[in-house]
C-alpha cells in the first residue's frame, strides 16, 4: 500500500481522476467528428473511418504516468495487436507550445522512430481544441469508438495507477479487454474507468 501510494506522489507531476461531467458525448452516445492533422502533416477525420473501431490514445511523453507505458514497450505491444486486427489507433498529443508533452511533427516522428511506435497516426493538437472536444483529461487517457461512431470506452489504460513498470505485467488492461469484448459482438464490461496520469498540459 505505501509503494502504491508513494507512486502516486510524483514531482511536478499532477495526477488527475476523470469524471464523465461535461462530456461532448458520454460512453453510448455516437461521437463528434473531428479533423486534425498528424505528425506527417496529413488530415485525418473521424467520420473517414466510420465501420473501423477507433481507439483514441492521449499522450505526453514527458510524463512518468505515459512512460511507464512506453519504456515498458506495452503501449507499442498494444497499438501493433490492435493495428493488425483493422482497429485504427490515433495517439494525440494536446499539449501547447511550451508545455510538457510538445511536439512538432518531426520531433514526434523521431521519438516514435526511437521507442518504435506503432500507432495508426499521432495527431497534434496544439491548441487543445480536439482534446476539449473529448473531455480528456489526463496522459495516458483512452477512449474506444466502435464501428458505428458511438463511444464504448473512456478511461484508464489499466487498474494499476501508479509510475512503476513493474506493474504493466500484473495489471487488468481495460483497453485491450473493452477491445476483446467488443470485437466479439459482446458489451463492454466495464465502458467507465477513472482515467489516471499526468493532467493534458492545454494552453492556459
Amino acid at each position: 500500500m505505501k509503494k502504491r501510494l508513494a507512486a502516486l506522489v510524483v514531482a511536478g507531476i499532477a495526477l488527475v481522476i476523470g469524471s464523465s461531467s461535461g462530456w461532448a458525448a458520454r460512453v453510448g452516445d455516437h461521437v463528434p467528428d473531428f479533423t486534425a492533422t498528424d505528425s506527417n502533416g496529413q488530415v485525418h477525420k473521424l467520420s473517414d473511418y466510420q465501420g473501423k473501431f477507433v481507439v483514441l490514445e492521449w499522450t505526453n511523453r514527458g510524463c512518468p504516468y505515459t512512460q511507464k507505458h512506453y519504456n515498458s514497450g506495452n503501449m507499442q505491444r498494444l497499438q501493433r495487436e490492435w493495428t493488425s486486427h483493422g482497429v485504427i489507433w490515433l495517439t494525440v498529443i494536446s499539449s501547447a507550445p511550451g508545455k510538457q508533452g510538445y511536439a512538432t511533427g518531426p520531433e514526434e516522428n523521431a521519438y516514435l522512430k526511437q521507442v518504435n511506435g506503432a500507432p495508426t497516426a499521432v495527431l497534434l493538437d496544439p491548441t487543445g481544441a480536439l482534446g476539449h472536444l473529448y473531455d480528456a483529461k489526463t496522459s495516458p487517457h483512452m477512449f474506444i469508438v466502435n464501428a458505428k461512431g458511438i463511444l464504448i470506452y473512456n478511461g484508464a489504460i489499466d487498474d494499476r495507477p501508479t509510475t512503476d513498470v513493474a506493474d504493466v505485467p500484473t495489471a487488468r488492461n481495460y483497453v485491450s479487454l473493452a477491445l476483446e469484448e467488443a470485437t466479439s459482438g459482446k458489451p463492454v464490461s466495464n465502458p467507465i474507468t477513472r482515467p489516471y496520469g499526468c493532467s493534458v498540459k492545454y494552453p492556459d
